[in-house]
């Protein structure tokens, strides 16, 4: 199902976790911090960041990660497997041309883009970046699915 989104967010809820998402809007670099070291990789305007709180929470959080990310180009830091504090990060953010939700990971540990941890009820949805919006496929089949104006979060 295509979704228009101009400078905005999208926000799809399920009932106890959420995703946010919003189109990149201009090329910029993405810095991955690990361990082992740093993963520069392009985002391109119609590419996706999106935020996701597993064991849902409040909105402002995703949406000011969100902005981290695509204003100030704020670096992504993966935490290795196993880390203590994976299980305090209550929103996680990915970045790319497509973006895979699935709920078998733990937060903040995949260097890989292109994956995101997400609450059981939103696993196995893709989102796709595309010209003028974002293609959404899979998930719950009573999906949740609304528009914030860019200005619904100040950072």
């Amino acid at each position: 199902m295509f979704r228009p989104l101009d400078d905005g967010y999208l926000v799809l809820e399920g009932s106890s976790s959420f995703l946010a998402v919003a189109r990149a809007l201009r090329r910029l670099p993405l810095c991955i911090e690990t361990v082992e070291g740093e993963v520069v990789q392009g985002l391109d305007p119609d590419d996706l960041i999106a935020a996701s709180a597993p064991s849902g929470g409040p909105l402002a959080p995703a949406l000011m990660l969100i902005e981290l990310v695509r204003r100030y180009a704020f670096p992504l830091v993966v935490l290795p497997k196993g880390h203590p504090g994976s299980r305090r990060l209550g929103v996680v953010v990915s970045a790319g041309p497509a973006i895979r939700i699935s709920c078998g990971i733990q937060r903040g540990t995949h260097p890989e883009q292109d994956i995101l941890c997400g609450g059981d009820e939103f696993a196995g949805l893709v989102l796709r970046g595309v010209h003028g919006g974002v293609e959404v496929e899979g998930g719950p089949p009573r999906l949740a699915i609304r528009n914030l104006p860019a200005m619904a979060v100040e950072v």
